[in-house]
């Protein structure tokens, strides 16, 4: 997908938690290990929630910033992921499958941090920073998650 406006960049976030979403479910009920399945499990419904609010800011956000061109904005690599599901995360451990989560994570919010650090109007530095926000606090959820799970 070209990323050319906001528009377009959200409906990519969502469309990548989304697939995320779908891939770690589909992960979990072919992992062998029980804590990776739980984990699996966990993160899936996560992702599925995250996409939908991350869809959300397409109703909210300032139609102006939405239809703002990012073009030149976009002088960060693109965000790695599985984009094909082939059972990726049944080959990794509970710990390795944590480090590819929180990577993914990491990803997005250096994209967004990218983006409100270069935006030049406020509807558009207000938008990237209240997706940046969104991805820390979600990150930030899913430590602490897999903090309790750790314990357990």
């Amino acid at each position: 997908m070209e990323l050319k406006t906001f528009k377009d960049l959200i409906d990519w976030t969502r469309t990548l938690h989304s697939h995320m979403a779908t891939c770690l479910e589909h992960c979990a009920n072919e992992h062998e290990e029980t804590r990776a399945r739980i984990l699996l499990d966990y993160l899936a419904t996560h992702e599925a929630e995250l996409e939908k609010t991350v869809a959300g800011f397409e109703n909210e956000s300032d139609a102006k910033a939405l239809q703002t061109w990012i073009y030149d904005f976009l002088s960060h690599k693109p965000v790695e992921t599985h984009r094909t599901c082939d059972l990726p995360y049944t080959r990794l451990d509970f710990d390795g499958i944590c480090q590819e989560i929180f990577d993914f994570h990491d990803q997005i919010i250096e994209l967004y941090q990218n983006l409100q650090d270069r935006a030049e109007i406020p509807e558009t530095r207000e938008m990237a920073e209240n997706l940046l926000n969104l991805e820390r606090h979600e990150a930030m959820r899913i430590a602490r998650e897999v903090g309790r799970m750790q314990d357990v």
